[in-house]
C-alpha cells in the first residue's frame, strides 16, 4: 500500500470510529481495507486517552474505582457511544429469537429493548470491576489494560472485516468494510500488534507478557464466536455486530487480565 492509501486509510480509520475531526476524503473500498487495517492504531490512541485519563485520576487522589469509571468512559465518549450502541443493538437483534430479516428491522430501531440494557450493564460494570482491580494493583497494569483492551476491540474488527465475511445488509458501514481485508493482512496486523503488546506487558515481567498475550487471544475469539453467531442469525456483518465485537473484545481482555494478577 502507498503511503498515500495508507494516509487515506488511517483517516478513514479515525474518522469513522472516533469522533476526533480527521477529514475523511475517501470512501471507497481501498480506502476502507486501509482503515480497518489500521483499526489497531485507533485503538492505540483511545486506549492511550483512557489510561491517560485513568492515571490523571490517580494522581490527583482518587481511588481505583474512580480511575477506572474514568478509562470506561473516554472510549464512549470518543466514539460518541457507537461501539455500546452497536452492543446493544445487537443483543437485541439476537435476543429477539426472530427471523434475520425481522431481527435486522429490530436493531435499526432507534431505542434500546430489554435485552440491549442488560448487556450494556454487564458490559459496563464488567470493565469497570477489571480496571479498579488492576488499578487497585499496580497503576502500571491499569493503564496497559486500558490499551489492551481497546487495541483489542479494534483488532476484532480487523479480523471481522476479512475476506469472506459477507455484510447482512446491502448499505451502511458494514457494507462498506465487509470483506475488505485480505486474510493474510488481517492475521499479520493481528500477530504484530498482539507481540507488541506483550513486549510492553513484558516489562513487568515474563508473566505479565504471557498474560497479555493470553488476553488479546481470549478478546479475539470472543469476539470470533459472536461473529460467527451473528453470521448465522443475521447473514453476514453489520456496523452494529462490528461496535458489539469491539465492546466484547474490550470486556473480555480486561476480565482475562484480572485474573491471576
Amino acid at each position: 500500500m502507498s503511503p498515500p492509501a495508507r494516509l487515506h486509510g488511517l483517516r478513514f480509520a479515525f474518522g469513522t470510529l472516533t469522533v476526533l475531526p480527521v477529514g475523511v476524503s475517501r470512501w471507497d473500498r481501498e480506502a476502507a481495507r486501509g482503515g480497518m487495517l489500521g483499526a489497531p492504531v485507533v485503538g492505540l490512541v483511545v486506549g492511550g486517552c483512557a489510561a491517560g485519563l485513568g492515571l490523571l485520576l490517580l494522581v490527583l487522589g482518587a481511588g481505583p474505582l474512580l480511575a477506572a469509571v474514568g478509562s470506561v468512559a473516554v472510549p464512549a465518549v470518543l466514539t460518541r457511544g457507537l461501539h455500546l450502541d452497536g452492543l446493544a443493538d445487537t443483543a437485541d437483534g439476537l435476543g429477539s429469537g426472530k427471523p434475520a430479516e425481522d431481527a435486522l428491522r429490530i436493531m435499526k430501531q432507534s431505542d434500546i429493548g430489554p435485552f440491549g440494557v442488560i448487556t450494556l450493564v454487564f458490559a459496563l460494570l464488567a470493565q469497570a470491576a477489571a480496571l479498579a482491580s488492576l488499578y487497585d494493583g499496580s497503576w502500571a497494569r491499569g493503564a496497559l489494560a486500558a490499551v489492551v483492551s481497546a487495541v483489542a476491540a479494534r483488532l476484532a474488527l480487523t479480523l471481522a472485516a476479512r475476506a469472506g465475511v459477507p455484510a447482512a445488509r446491502p448499505e451502511g458501514l458494514g457494507a462498506a468494510v465487509a470483506g475488505v481485508v485480505p486474510v493474510g493482512g488481517a492475521v499479520a496486523v493481528t500477530a504484530a500488534f498482539t507481540v507488541g503488546l506483550a513486549a510492553w506487558g513484558g516489562l513487568s515481567g515474563p508473566y505479565d507478557a504471557v498474560r497479555t498475550a493470553l488476553a488479546v487471544l481470549a478478546a479475539l475469539a470472543a469476539a470470533e464466536l459472536l461473529l460467527r453467531h451473528c453470521r448465522r442469525r443475521f447473514g453476514g456483518v453489520t456496523g452494529d455486530v462490528f461496535g458489539g465485537l469491539a465492546e466484547t473484545a474490550a470486556t473480555t481482555a480486561l476480565v482475562a487480565l484480572t485474573l491471576g494478577h
